[in-house]
């Protein structure tokens, strides 16, 4: 192990032990961890240009390099024997090499722990479809789709292929036979992983990100011929989930493509972590879950309306907006009024939920005896 790999690893070890998810390293700069969604200095070394030169070329091998210098960007794995796993990158800058490493957690935590809304769980037994789950980086996709699929492998006998940039959960084969590929290592693309993919018997086919046409196409396609698929993408709610798909292709394209959405999507959950009062964060989710009502909104390009039948489905299906599910969190006291209208989709209609407008808290107040109704108007006479 050479000089810099060394410091890579305390480092690294340093930032597992603060409990920190990603590791910052530059050219010029002092290394920092992202602590609880913050950035924070871990000690007063200033890293080198040559430093981080030597560091690229100790933990790659030379081909990584070769790619790194001619692509100016590298995505690989890192791995610290059975300590520690990570999902890293080097890129240029203007002063030289930079890097983040972010931590793959070892141990996968089942559904429970990660205290998602029940419907969730339900996820896990859908037998065909098409499942995404979206927020932005770090949002904590890969993890609630590792917990799915831990639950699956639990309790099915299935044979699942997750196609990934890197791999990141290992999945041990329990019930299920699990085939793992890491694009640039054990396949070249998503789409010729996914292509592949529907000639070799697959029951689950998690591909870790629906980055192009093709990969959406032959999703869909996957979709549509009997297998469950699992994805993520970069999106905020469900709304812009479906938008996206769509948009992806072109104008005599779309109408295709959203008759195809429709028919074999099964659930949408997007994520964002919120920072909670107790300095860490909790996920608040926006869940779709295909109804009857959501399938006729998408095939109607009706995709403005999703928003209030995921709202009214909540007591009945268990579907909830982001706002709803951020007003669970701030009832439970987890966040503060300030977080959860910093962070609402519609701060005004939150505030007004809050103040009890529109959640049944004018009611409560209501003598029943009297002669007055929920309005507060008085009955007339006859």
């Amino acid at each position: 192990m050479g000089e810099m790999e060394a410091k890579l690893q305390m480092y690294l070890k340093a930032m597992m032990k603060n409990e920190g998810s990603d590791l910052h390293l530059k050219a010029t700069a002092v290394p920092r961890i992202r602590l609880h969604g913050v950035l924070k200095t871990l000690g007063k070394e200033l890293f080198s240009a040559t430093m981080m030169e030597n560091l690229a070329k100790e933990i790659l091998t030379p081909d990584q390099y070769k790619k790194l210098v001619a692509d100016k960007q590298l995505d690989f794995s890192y791995v610290i024997g059975t300590e520690g796993r990570f999902r890293a990158n080097f890129f240029y800058q203007m002063n030289g090499l930079s890097s983040v490493m972010r931590i793959i957690p070892v141990d996968i935590l089942p559904l429970e722990k990660l205290k998602l809304p029940p419907i969730v769980d339900s996820f896990a037994e859908i037998s065909r479809g098409m499942i995404l789950v979206t927020g932005v980086t770090g949002s904590g996709k890969s993890t609630t789709l590792a917990a799915i699929i831990d639950r699956i492998n639990d309790t099915q006998e299935k044979h699942i292929i997750t196609v990934e940039d890197p791999v990141e959960f290992v999945h041990p084969d329990k019930k299920c036979l699990i085939n793992q590929r890491g694009v640039g290592e054990d396949t070249l693309s998503f789409a010729a992983a996914l292509k592949a993919a529907l000639r070799e018997d697959p029951d689950i086919i998690l591909v870790g990100e629906m980055r192009d046409m093709e990969t959406i196409e032959i999703g869909l396609h996957a979709a549509n011929t009997g297998h469950l698929v699992f994805s993520t993408l970069h999106t905020m709610d469900a709304k812009e989930t479906i938008d996206r798909i769509i948009g992806t292709f072109g104008a005599e394209e779309q109408p295709r493509i959203r008759l195809a959405l429709a028919s074999v999507i099964e659930g949408i959950l997007c994520q964002r972590l919120i920072p909670t009062i107790d300095g860490g964060r909790v996920a608040a989710i926006e869940i779709l879950k295909k109804t009857a009502r959501i399938e006729q909104l998408i095939m109607e390009d009706r995709d403005a309306e999703i928003p209030d039948a995921l709202a009214e489905g909540k007591e009945i299906y268990g579907t909830q907006t982001f706002d709803q599910a951020l007003l669970d969190i701030y009832d439970q006291k987890k966040i503060t009024k300030e977080m959860a209208l910093e962070n609402a989709t519609n701060p005004s209609d939150m505030l007004l939920k809050m103040q009890g407008v529109g959640k049944g808290a004018i009611v409560k107040d209501i003598d029943p005896n009297a002669e007055v109704d929920v309005f507060g108007f008085k009955d007339e006479e006859e």
